[in-house]
């Protein structure tokens, strides 16, 4: 791309966190500006299913620069806070509790035929955006990112990122 297109999708990524959620991956991947100076873009990435059941993968991208880190940090802090304290007053449902209920209830096992036949899926390259539970290929607009591991991992991570350490 020119020197004077936006070439953020061709910008090499310094560091790169994916963070699984449950139906969503999210990225936060770390670049550099043309100007020497640092900006974070966070992905959201939705697999969907169609009515033949392809996948599809729907992506929301922000681009967060360095001067809003803190402002940003700030209002994330005062909107998580606000949902724990009504989630406090019992007037909300906690789908985050009724998965865990239902995990506990519901032991998932995975037959060996199961794994095999999620390889055989991943490794077809006439689908470029194919997921297995053993390795997970999303391509989003700035770049391609490989993952692996089981695809319903959710994080219990208690580690706190500080956008002011970045």
């Amino acid at each position: 791309m020119s020197d004077y297109g936006n070439d953020n999708r061709d910008r090499e990524e310094l560091y790169s966190v994916r963070v699984r959620a449950g139906k969503r991956t999210y990225f936060f991947d770390v670049k550099e500006t043309r100007g020497k100076d640092l900006y974070m873009t966070i992905t959201e990435s939705k697999r969907n299913f169609d009515n033949g059941g392809n996948v599809h993968y729907s992506k929301h991208k922000l681009f967060l620069y360095r001067e809003d880190f803190e402002k940003f940090e700030d209002g994330f802090i005062d909107a998580t806070d606000k949902i724990k304290e009504l989630m406090a007053s019992g007037d909300f449902r906690d789908p985050i509790a009724e998965r865990k209920a239902y995990d506990k209830a519901n032991p998932r096992e995975e037959s060996a035929s199961d794994e095999d036949s999620s390889k055989d899926i991943s490794n077809d390259s006439s689908n470029d955006n194919s997921e297995g539970s053993d390795s997970e290929k999303i391509e989003g607009n700035s770049s391609e990112y490989e993952t692996s591991g089981d695809s319903n991992e959710v994080s219990d991570s208690d580690d706190e990122v500080k956008f002011e350490d970045l």
